[in-house]
C-alpha cells in the first residue's frame, strides 16, 4: 500500500478556514503518527518512564487537554473546575487506562478541535487573548498556533518514548 502524503499535502480540510489550515493539518498529522507508532502497543508499558521522561500515557493524556484548554482560552472562556482537574491528573498512573481508551479520547479531542477551527471567523484571529489566571497577553491564532505546535512537540517525544520502551521490553 502506498503511504500517503503528509496531511499538509493533502489539500484544504473542508470548513476550515485558510489561515487556521496549518493548525488542521498539524492536529491531523500528529494524530496519524501516533496511531501508526501505537499500533499493537502493549498497555504494560504506557506507563514506563526510561530515563525520567514522561511516559506515553502521560502524553496521550496531555495532548487532548491541552487543545481544550487552550480552544477554552481562544474563545475567551476561562478553565472549568472539570478542565483543571484533569489537568491535575494528567500523568497519574492509572492500571485501568488502557492505549485504545487514551487513543480514542485523542481521537475525539482532535476531532472536536478541528469542529471548533471551523467556527473561529478570520477576522478575529489577532483579537487580544489572555492566558490563564494571569491572564498573559496572547491572541487566537497565537493560542491556536501553539496548540498545534504543542501538539506536535508532544508527539515526537511520545514517538521517541515509545520506540525506548518497546525496544527495552
Amino acid at each position: 500500500m502506498e503511504k500517503m502524503p503528509e496531511a499538509w499535502l493533502r489539500g484544504p480540510i473542508e470548513g476550515v478556514p485558510p489561515a487556521l489550515q496549518p493548525v488542521a493539518h498539524a492536529l491531523v498529522q500528529a494524530n496519524e503518527e501516533i496511531h501508526e507508532i501505537l499500533k499493537d502497543f502493549p498497555d504494560d508499558l504506557l506507563w514506563k518512564q526510561p530515563e525520567d521522561v514522561a511516559s506515553v500515557a502521560f502524553h496521550l493524556q496531555h495532548i487532548p487537554g491541552v487543545l481544550d484548554r487552550l480552544f477554552s482560552y481562544a474563545n475567551t472562556l476561562q478553565l472549568s473546575n472539570p478542565q483543571l482537574k484533569y489537568l491535575s491528573e494528567e500523568g497519574l498512573e492509572d492500571a485501568s487506562i488502557t492505549t485504545k481508551i487514551l487513543l480514542k479520547n485523542l481521537d475525539d479531542k482532535i476531532k472536536e478541535s478541528i469542529a471548533r477551527l471551523k467556527t473561529f471567523d478570520p477576522k478575529t484571529l489577532t483579537d487580544a487573548r489572555g492566558v490563564g489566571r494571569k491572564q498573559l497577553p496572547s491572541t487566537t491564532l497565537g493560542l491556536l498556533f501553539h496548540a498545534a505546535e504543542h501538539t506536535m512537540r508532544h508527539t515526537g517525544q511520545l514517538i521517541v518514548t515509545a520506540r525506548i520502551v518497546k525496544r527495552e521490553a
